[in-house]
């Protein structure tokens, strides 16, 4: 019982919950209902059903980890037909780590679903959050979807976002409206995560639901393009979960004119809408990232590549010794050279430049002898911290996110499962 103390003392919401969440309107042909069916949380949703209609396409991107869920194997064999008119999401259970098991909860499920809503085995998707290696008692989920049928609404957002909750302290939505082949189409998202957050694909759960008329292979295109530049640039902890899952739906009823490909200028305007959107739920992620007190921007140019300088840039977001630095208000820019160091990418030690909050405090090998630690005392204090980083080879660049690492990260993890 001391233990699980613990762990909801820790609980304390993050000092970056919003003071009011975006009101996510309707899309025509996404109905939505939750419910509480106590697969690990008592007095709390922790379902989400998601109705699309028929004709609604979609694309998706999985975790890479070799111990993917059985949800995740069975998305990644749905994603081939490219078409969806059903989502299924539990919090509380990831239903990995189970074996024949958990195959047998995911086809379970997915003969439930499919009687009820009326659809084939290649429309249902099925994403599992929370504890790894425990069995999912799969016969609470088929028990309730009939009964959430009549509870089917296109309003319910908010109870969305709460139900696929586990470790998050506050719920993550977003929305945009833009016009595509002229008709206004809209964009929602929805997202959960707080900690394992180190994506390789993109993170956690993640949900996009659009009235865009786009088909699968073009939703793809947008999608992963739009994750690299967002999901996949934010790390809490380094580590990749087994169930990290983000799926796009269009449901195709804004009527807009018809998409050929990935290629239609048309679309301009509606990916650089869908890469904003995503960008800002995977920085709510990081922003709750477990324990967290600070959001950290790291940019680091002059690398061979910008693939080369995205990995150095996660080099030093992931560096243990770095993010505690951070959380204590401790400029110790020595952390960050050697977070440079050890990434395993080109960099010219004796043209490294380091700036923090924009004062530059290292360079051409050594520190500054013009920097006074005192010039970012109170950066370093705040909220938002901004680490820059020229490595003096070439014309690389990436930007990531991150956030500190304080003792609430292990009194949450060190009593998680009690």
């Amino acid at each position: 019982m001391r233990r699980r103390a613990i762990f909801l003392s820790a609980m304390q919401v993050s000092p970056f919950a919003p003071t009011s969440y975006p009101e996510l309107p309707p899309i025509d042909g996404v109905r939505l209902a939750t419910s509480s069916c106590g697969i690990r949380y008592k007095e709390r949703t922790d379902l989400l059903v998601v109705e699309l209609c028929e004709g609604t396409q979609a694309a998706g991107v999985f975790t890479r980890s070799l111990t993917a869920s059985a949800p995740v194997l069975a998305g990644r064999k749905a994603l081939k037909d490219g078409s969806a008119r059903v989502l299924v999401i539990n919090s509380g259970n990831s239903n990995a780590f189970t074996g024949k098991s958990g195959v047998h909860a995911v086809e379970q499920v997915c003969a439930s679903a499919c009687d009820v809503f009326k659809c084939k085995p290649s429309q249902f998707y099925m994403a599992s959050t929370g504890v790894i290696g425990e069995k999912l008692p799969y016969e609470k989920i088929t028990g309730a979807l009939p009964q959430l049928v009549p509870a089917l609404s296109e309003k319910s957002w908010g109870n969305a976002a709460h139900a696929i909750m586990t470790t998050d302290t506050y719920p993550k939505m977003a929305t945009r409206k833009v016009m595509l082949g002229g008709k206004q189409v809209t964009i929602n998202g929805i997202a959960k995560g707080s900690g394992m957050i180190a994506p390789d694909m993109a993170t956690m759960l993640a949900f996009v639901f659009t009235d865009a008329a786009i088909p699968s292979p073009v939703l793809q295109s947008l999608l992963t393009k739009a994750n690299d530049k967002s999901f996949n640039c934010v790390t809490v902890d380094g580590d990749t979960s087994t169930s990290d899952t983000l799926l796009l739906f269009a449901t195709g009823k804004a009527g807009n004119a018809a998409i050929k490909n990935a290629s239609d200028p048309s679309l301009s305007g509606f990916a650089e809408a869908l890469e904003s959107l995503l960008k800002e739920l995977a920085l709510h992620v990081v922003k709750d990232g477990e324990g967290a007190e600070k959001l950290v921007t790291i940019t680091v140019t002059g690398a061979a590549s910008d693939n080369a300088a995205k990995r150095i840039a996660m080099s030093i977001a992931n560096s243990p010794l770095v993010k505690t630095a951070l959380a204590a208000s401790d400029a110790n820019w020595g952390r960050i050279v050697m977070a440079v160091g050890k990434a395993g990418e080109q960099a010219d030690r004796d043209k490294l430049t380091i700036k923090i909050g924009g004062v530059v405090v290292a360079k051409n090998g050594e520190a500054d002898p013009s920097y006074r630690e005192e010039q970012i005392t109170g950066h370093m204090k705040g909220r938002e911290i901004l680490i820059e980083t020229d490595v003096g080879i070439g014309s690389g660049k990436a930007t990531v996110w991150t956030c500190d690492l304080t003792h609430r990260y292990i009194d949450i993890n060190g009593s998680y499962r009690t």
